[in-house]
């Protein structure tokens, strides 16, 4: 296998999951870390010959102002999560990756993540879509040039914006290319005056522009429009998404299915989620939290074939820093109309559930477009709560159906 470097571009690239890819990607690379939580590490895709993770430089853009060392040392210090001798060991290769962050793109947003902009972000407040996606296309393209890389995955972890509020949705790549050309700023978040898309939305455009395959592990919106499918595929372009299955909504796949083979009716579904992290600071803005409870809360109905009551809630509490903890109260019903019920927590840290999973994506990716593959990863459900593409509700089909691609890819080489 040839070891080309391969660059992985962050949005989001100082955030708590991104600093932890980083911390792991850079423990990877020096040895001094395992690889426990990584997919692509069992036995079963070994055989692919996937990408060494030597191979991978990180770059990417962030609209705060601080750096991979400040913000591991909070996971640290406020979540105890890391090693003190692993943060010593990865230093000097995060402070290299520092160098290659710059200022990300305010366009839509939204009011609350706005706020955490630095002067350098903030002076590009007014910009129009095309001349961010310029920009946005600009960084990455001096990124792949400077490193030598061969491919580059955009990986968007950025917190989650406001639900799409434009009619963008319906339109093809001709349409919606034409409006963000004319489109003038406005700081009006999510209004269709300002652009017809939101930020992941402008980062995924100027990765097919470049070329890039474009992963989004959040609920926004990205690269999930009609006119960004064609794109990708005018472009030769691989993407997925959206929204990392990471811990409750994993559980309901694994758990539903169960209730379905059984024969037992679930009546209603209660999940109550609290976490203290930045992320759950912009989601405490309901406008933001309306679009992550919608991708919790649908997968229920799709396993199931029918709606029980549920009732999603995500709140914030300083306290908890990136640790989560989801308590689910199941409410069935069993033989004879007897009810019944099955309660569960779930505590993790939500970076370190995230980030092993998104470097899984950038390998599993790299090795598809190796391929010469593009288009929507469909293989790649099992990873998300809201699978772009055809896929099966339930992980273990979704998981299945990686590893008949798994076959597939084995049989080819």
């Amino acid at each position: 296998m040839s070891q080309e470097r391969i660059g992985l571009w962050l949005i989001g690239a100082w955030g708590g999951v991104s600093t932890t890819v980083a911390v792991g990607l850079a423990g990877l690379q020096a040895g001094v870390a395992p690889e426990t939580a990584l997919v692509t590490s069992l036995p079963n895709f070994a055989r692919l010959k996937l990408a060494d993770w030597s191979q991978f430089v990180i770059g990417g853009h962030e609209i705060r102002e601080t750096n991979y060392a400040a913000e591991a040392e909070v996971l640290y210090q406020n979540s105890r999560v890391f090693d003190r001798d692993l943060l010593n060991a990865v230093a000097p290769r995060l402070a290299e990756w520092d160098k290659n962050i710059r200022p990300g793109t305010l366009i839509n947003v939204g009011s609350t993540i706005e706020k955490f902009a630095g002067p350098k972000t903030a002076a590009t407040r007014g910009e129009k879509p095309a001349a961010a996606i310029k920009r946005i296309r600009t960084d990455i393209e001096e990124f792949k040039k400077a490193n030598d890389c061969a491919h580059v995955i955009v990986l968007y972890l950025s917190s989650t914006e406001p639900p799409l509020e434009s009619d963008a949705a319906s339109w093809d790549w001709a349409k919606l290319s034409a409006a963000l050309a004319s489109s003038e700023a406005s700081p009006v978040p999510a209004s269709s005056e300002a652009s017809p898309v939101p930020a992941s939305t402008i980062y995924a455009i100027a990765a097919f522009e470049l070329g890039c395959s474009f992963v989004n592990f959040t609920p926004s919106v990205g690269s999930n429009l009609p006119a960004l499918a064609e794109f990708a595929l005018k472009q030769k372009c691989l993407h997925v998404g959206r929204d990392g299955k990471t811990g409750e909504t994993l559980m309901k796949a694994v758990l539903a299915p169960m209730f379905a083979a059984r024969n037992l009716k679930v009546m209603s579904w209660v999940g109550h989620n609290i976490f203290g992290n930045m992320d759950g600071k912009v989601l405490d803005d309901p406008i933001n939290k309306s679009n992550k409870v919608r991708s919790k809360d649908h997968l229920l109905t799709e396993i199931l074939g029918y709606k029980p009551q549920t009732l999603v809630s995500i709140e914030y509490i300083e306290s908890m820093g990136d640790w989560k903890t989801a308590w689910d109260h199941i409410h069935f019903e069993g033989f004879l109309g007897t009810k019944m019920s099955l309660q569960f927590t779930w505590q993790g840290c939500d970076s370190l559930l995230a980030a092993p999973l998104a470097l899984d994506l950038v390998r599993l990716t790299e090795r598809e477009h190796r391929r010469g593959k593009s288009g929507v990863m469909n293989h790649l459900a099992a990873f998300f709560k809201s699978p772009m593409g055809p896929h099966e509700p339930e992980f273990a089909k979704q998981f299945i159906a990686l590893e008949h691609w798994a076959d597939e890819v084995a049989a080819q080489q």
